[in-house]
């Protein structure tokens, strides 16, 4: 049986769009990723096999080009994700010095995927450093300090242009609201640091506050990042009620640390970019080559995002069937390295399709 807590992750999570969207079976582009990318989109796709699920997967390759002086997605690729509106993706790493900018942040730019959804949560049958633990954040995902524009002055001083737009702020704060009321949590706490960057993060701050009665019954809080970080660490069950919500790079430090304490392991976190008319399900993990081709990977942040977008397409059933899978087997002990065990990705692969 699951956990309780397992059961509102597995609620959380989910991303509520009507059937009537997508055609079954759903095509889905697949951006296979680097370095153990490989290895963890074939477990997902054995899996999924095995699971019956509907899907069929639309190979896309979205390596970096020059278009404009800029880092851009290849036209391929753009009318893949375009017709088929969901996409899952591996871990992407971008070329130092070669003049690319982020492909991750290139990837949400060009779609429009304004949110970043990331839950984190206790596994039953692996204690970490707190038991019970059910996080979930929503990222803005397009600005902040990754919005990628940089300038060198001179050999001693550059600048990097951090931008808030109230734009951004509102439908990323509304869409955590919309969160909140769906999984049934009453609180959304909104994270800045305006006593020191009033202008930027003071806009985010003030939209927040704009925004007080969008949803009655959900109730709006404000918090300085450093007392998030310290209450998330003293006691992480403040959080249990709330969705947090924050500008990019905040919300990428936030879910990181939320994935830690949790579990101590990025190898189980999957996330949801959602933009309007398309949403890109993703491991955070980065492509970790020193592991590369060593059948040492945890799969598992990658299947859970192939599981976030069965539900985002109307096929919960097939994600409930997949993660009771993946979890029963954790549970057994059947645990790759990064979770304290000896399994290989070919062994942890194996067992889960065994129970479905």
């Amino acid at each position: 049986m699951l956990s309780s807590t397992l059961k509102n992750s597995i609620k959380s999570t989910t991303l509520k769009r009507a059937q009537s969207t997508f055609s079954t079976p759903v095509t889905v582009s697949l951006i296979e990723g680097d370095g153990i990318g490989v290895e963890i989109t074939e477990s997902v796709k054995r899996i999924f096999a095995k699971a019956g699920a509907p899907i069929i997967w639309e190979d896309c390759d979205v390596g970096p080009i020059i278009k404009n002086n800029n880092t851009a997605i290849p036209d391929k690729a753009v009318a893949s994700i375009k017709k088929n509106k969901v996409a899952l993706k591996g871990p992407l790493a971008t070329p130092i010095g070669k003049g690319h900018r982020s492909l991750n942040l290139t990837l949400r730019q060009t779609f429009g995927l304004f949110a970043n959804l990331r839950p984190a949560a206790s596994i039953q049958g692996y204690d970490f450093l707190y038991k019970d633990i059910d996080f979930v954040v929503v990222r803005e995902n397009t600005e902040g300090e990754y919005f990628g524009v940089e300038h060198q002055i001179n050999d001693d001083n550059v600048v990097s242009i951090k931008l808030i737009t109230s734009k951004a702020s509102e439908k990323v704060i509304k869409f955590a609201i919309d969160q909140a009321a769906k999984i049934d949590r009453k609180k959304v706490v909104v994270v800045t640091q305006e006593t020191v960057q009033p202008k930027t993060d003071g806009l985010f701050k003030k939209t927040g506050e704009s925004l007080a009665s969008y949803n009655k019954d959900i109730e709006i809080e404000f918090e300085l990042l450093e007392t998030y970080i310290y209450n998330s660490v003293k006691d992480p069950k403040k959080y249990h009620d709330y969705v947090v919500v924050a500008p990019n790079l905040y919300g990428d430090i936030i879910t990181d640390l939320n994935s830690g304490l949790a579990v101590g392991s990025l190898g189980m976190t999957p996330s949801a970019n959602i933009g309007t008319d398309v949403s890109i399900f993703e491991a955070v993990h980065g492509s970790a080559p020193d592991i590369a081709g060593k059948d040492l990977a945890n799969p598992s942040a990658m299947l859970f995002a192939g599981c976030m977008l069965l539900e985002h397409v109307g096929l919960g059933e097939y994600s409930e069937k997949i993660k009771k899978a993946a979890l029963a087997t954790i549970a057994e002990g059947i645990k790759t390295g990064d979770l304290k065990g000896k399994s290989s990705n070919t062994e942890y692969t194996n067992a889960i399709i065994a129970k479905l």
